[in-house]
């Protein structure tokens, strides 16, 4: 209506003269306005009638505005007060409407009475009764909804529904008696005193049943277990089935949560089915134990009955001593508003109410005919204590056997035991989880008719392989195909099943991973992946495979006693000495080479010209001996160098004293240097190894690490988790967690194909490759000393018989043989302990001078025989010239 109105201002003061059109537009409303009459109701009808009026009026101001000719500032004005006062005058009519709605519209008697007396008598709240077996029209529900409008509290005394707990709906509402799901906190209490972890939960699919599921859930996840199973039903669904495929399951202790008519049903389909005799423990509540579903109740049913549930004095009592004491916390605060009086003419809620409320719900009554009295959040009482009865047929009737804190008679289970029942049923087929990681399992393709055959190792052990289905290859969400699998796992799962009797099926793990916690679609929630995901989810029974024992794991499985002692060690490719072409001058640098070259030539000069200038050099004293021939330069070179070679000097001798001297002084300096480049040519070509690439897990390449240096682990395994919990190695993880891999086998790789510098992984596994792949080494000392075992849940029947079965095979040697057959069989033994000897590497260098040498000499010889050529060819043009100066000589004297 307003948008309406401002365009008709809107058209009157841009063309004033435009009647019709204003007149048009006014039918048009009007026609508008008949057709919302007519499809809407009277009280509708009141409404915009209402505005028509107030709408037209100020049309008609607005139209005089305008005639008089008034500025367009005064005609926005008179819009914008007209739209404030359209609002405010309709919505002053829907209040006014749905007030008298609330209070005239519905005619239930229970409402019509507290509007006509309660109200009226401005009360501060309301007590209602309900027990169970009145008639359910008269419900405190709407006494519930009629006092939650006011904020007037209403206080319960026998309701144990658990849709009053919904505050959403339920706004003021409080009670004296838990609800019905509160008996989930007594199961729970229960099967804690009786160590009943299997458990089968049966529930029915209406809100009495969700609700005592979802209470004991939340309570099994705190003890960081579950049901095994949770089975809903409704009014169609088939009971047998549904049991069939309970009886299927190990659990034996079933919890019921369903009304009188459903359990008896069930109670009835568990007897045709054998599922209420010796072994099963059935645990109820109190509606499954009243009138007909009692008497088709199990022998042996234990069930709960609310002590003084029924005393409907009793809980009156307590609830107006619960409300005066609050009513007097209540006066003492200030600014309180009194209650409403009446409906009609009462628009507001009570605003002191909610205060009210919240003074009740902290209010604490120690002493009362029914106990302590505390509500919790939701309004419930908090405290309450529950009678534990046992249905015998002999007497045929509940006997009390103890209350919620403990058992003071005997209990008669079902099949007429006195014993207490296990409460599960131990599986003789288990599933086993495992992992492909050598030496402890191999995985290898089946044969062509889908078996697996046995084959012998090189030591003459007979390999027993079995069927595992999983991936096909190592990476993940590969099609799943049944493959062979053996090792040092598969031989001890084979063992542990001939000693204690059970089958298995083995599949390996579907993500190839041992088992991480990781956030849920970026929440805070967190669930396990890998191995321990499907052992904690019910895929698998047992995980057998190289499972690292720590203590975030121990806190969600049980693990059996270590069958394999381990640590953590560090892989890295070894180095091997790669010899150049100059390693036999690395003994020298090249500056002290360069000195000995020099010195050789020096001392040849020094000799040549000693021998030269003594004046007994060229001639001996007594001149009547025939004259040796005397020391030349080419001599002392050769002398020189035959000294410092130690090679034999038949001739070119120094004749001279003081040469010889020098002689003497060079063959001492010669030894001295031959002596020296001796033992450092060994010690460089023969005791030299390269030394280790890391010290172990201080050293400072991992402590201070960089991009030149790289170093990972596996992702998402106990080695990963042990350096992300560790503090002092934050810095390390960072710097891993950016280069981890996927499977301990790519790690591995990476390595060999100097990818990945060093690899930080389980000792056992390490030092296996290690010894198989002999361009592999582990270095430093083990650390973070652990152990592997067999992971089982908290709840598994097996964990004992498992570790008795590892302790006995450690004690008979049967894990020593193991040890021996798959983790210290090595090759590269005899390659590492061989002794050192010098390769054509090591000496290449020195084959090269040779061939060198050779090849100066023939170049040499080249050069020798043409210079000789030329040489007698200049003789003999010598001789030629010679020859014609005689002639011509002789020519002239004639």
């Amino acid at each position: 209506m307003t948008i309406i109105l401002i365009i008709i201002v809107v058209v009157i003061t841009t063309t004033p003269t435009t009647i019709i059109i204003i007149i048009a537009i006014i039918i048009f409303i009007i026609v508008i306005f008949i057709i919302i009459i007519i499809i809407f109701t009277t009280i509708i009808f009141i409404i915009i009638t209402f505005t028509i009026i107030i709408t037209i009026i100020f049309i008609i101001i607005i139209f005089i505005i305008i005639t008089f000719t008034f500025t367009i500032i005064i005609t926005i004005i008179f819009i914008i007060i007209t739209i404030v006062i359209t609002i405010i005058v309709t919505i002053t009519i829907i209040i006014i409407i749905i007030t008298t709605i609330k209070c005239t519209l519905r005619k239930d008697p229970v409402v019509e009475t507290i509007s006509e007396h309660l109200l009226l008598l401005q009360v501060y709240a309301i007590l209602v009764s309900h027990p169970p077996q009145s008639n359910d029209h008269l419900t405190p529900t709407p006494v519930s909804y009629t006092a939650g409008f006011y904020r007037i509290p209403v206080v319960g005394l026998t309701t144990r529904m658990s849709i009053y707990s919904d505050k959403s709906i339920h706004l003021s509402f409080l009670r004296t008696v838990p609800p019905y799901s509160h008996q989930a906190q007594v199961w729970f209490d229960l099967m804690r005193e009786f160590r009943w972890n299997h458990i089968i939960l049966i529930v029915s699919d209406d809100h009495e049943g969700r609700a005592a599921q979802k209470k004991l859930e939340t309570l099994l996840e705190e003890r960081e277990t579950k049901a095994e199973k949770v089975l809903l039903f409704s009014q169609d669904t088939n009971l047998t089935a549904l049991l069939m495929e309970a009886r299927d399951l190990e659990a034996r202790v079933i919890i019921l949560s369903a009304s009188e008519d459903e359990a008896a049903a069930v109670y009835k389909a568990a007897r045709q089915l054998n599922m209420t005799g010796s072994g099963y423990v059935w645990l109820v509540g109190e509606r499954e134990m009243n009138g007909k579903a009692l008497s088709e109740a199990p022998d042996g049913l234990l069930g709960l009955q609310l002590i003084n549930g029924k005393n409907e004095s009793a809980h009156i009592t307590d609830a107006v001593a619960v409300v005066a004491q609050s009513l007097q916390e209540l006066f003492e605060k200030e600014n309180i508003t009194e209650p409403p009086r009446g409906c009609v003419g009462n628009t507001n809620i009570w605003r002191t109410g909610p205060l009210f409320k919240r003074v009740l719900m902290s209010s604490k009554y120690p002493d009362g005919l029914t106990g302590r009295i505390e509500f919790n959040d939701d309004g419930d009482r908090r405290f309450a204590t529950y009678s534990i009865l046992n249905y015998q047929q002999k007497p045929g009737r509940l006997v009390q056997v103890g209350v919620f804190n403990g058992t003071q008679r005997k209990i008669i289970w079902p099949g007429g035991e006195t014993e207490k029942p296990v409460g599960y049923q131990m599986s003789t087929k288990l599933k086993i989880v495992t992992i492909h990681q050598e030496p402890f399992v191999y995985v290898k393709p089946t044969k062509s008719d889908g078996t697996c055959k046995e084959e012998y190792t090189v030591n003459g052990v007979l390999i027993k392989k079995v069927i595992c289905t999983g991936p096909n290859g190592t990476i993940p969400g590969q099609p799943i195909v049944p493959q062979c699998c053996y090792g040092f796992c598969i031989d001890l799962l084979i063992k542990l099943a001939m000693s204690m009797n059970f089958t298995y099926e083995v599949h390996l793990v579907a993500d190839g991973k041992f088992g991480t916690q990781e956030r849920v679609n970026n929440s805070n929630k967190k669930e396990w992946n890998g191995m321990m995901g499907e052992l904690l989810g019910g895929l698998a029974d047992m995980i057998v495979a190289p499972l690292t024992i720590n203590n975030e794991r121990a806190q969600y499985i049980e693990f059996s006693k270590p069958f394999k002692y381990q640590g953590l060690t560090i892989l890295v490719k070894k180095e091997i000495p790669r010899s150049t072409l100059d390693s036999f001058m690395q003994p020298f640098q090249s500056t002290l080479w360069l000195l000995v070259g020099l010195s050789v030539h020096v001392v040849a000069v020094m000799l040549y010209l000693l021998d030269r200038f003594s004046p007994f050099g060229r001639f001996k004293v007594n001149s009547e001996e025939e004259e040796e021939d005397a020391l030349t330069l080419s001599s002392a070179m050769w002398f020189s160098w035959g000294v410092l070679l130690n090679s034999g000097i038949g001739e070119g001798a120094p004749r001279s004293f003081s040469a010889r001297i020098l002689g003497m002084v060079w063959a001492g300096f010669a030894m001295i240097i031959v002596a020296s480049y001796t033992a450092n040519l060994a010690a460089f070509l023969v005791l030299d190894r390269p030394e280790e690439r890391i010290t172990g897990i201080n050293d400072p390449r991992l402590r201070n690490p960089s991009d030149k240096f790289i170093y990972a682990t596996v992702k998402q395994s106990s080695v990963d988790i042990y350096f992300r919990r560790q503090v002092e190695l934050s810095t390390m993880y960072r710097h891993m967690e950016k280069h981890n891999y996927e499977s301990a086998a790519e790690a591995i790789q990476a390595v060999r194909d100097n990818k990945l510098h060093a690899f930080i992984w389980d000792s056992a596994v390490l030092e296996f490759e290690a010894s198989q792949k002999c361009d592999l080494v582990t270095t430093g000392e083990l650390f973070f000393r652990s152990g592997f075992g067999i992971g089982m849940r908290k709840d598994s029947p097996w964990k004992q018989n498992v570790s008795l079965a590892i302790l006995s095979s450690h004690e008979n040697g049967f894990m020593e043989d193991l040890d021996k057959t798959w983790v210290r069989y090595q090759e590269c033994d005899s390659r590492s302990n061989a002794p050192a000897t010098l390769t054509f590497e090591n000496m290449a260098g020195v084959f090269m001078l040779v061939a060198g040498g050779i090849v100066a000499g023939i170049f040499l010889i080249f050069i020798e025989i043409a210079y000789k050529r030329h040489k007698d060819a200049r003789r003999k043009q010598m001789q030629l010239a010679f020859a014609a100066v005689n002639v011509w000589r002789k020519n002239l004297q004639v």
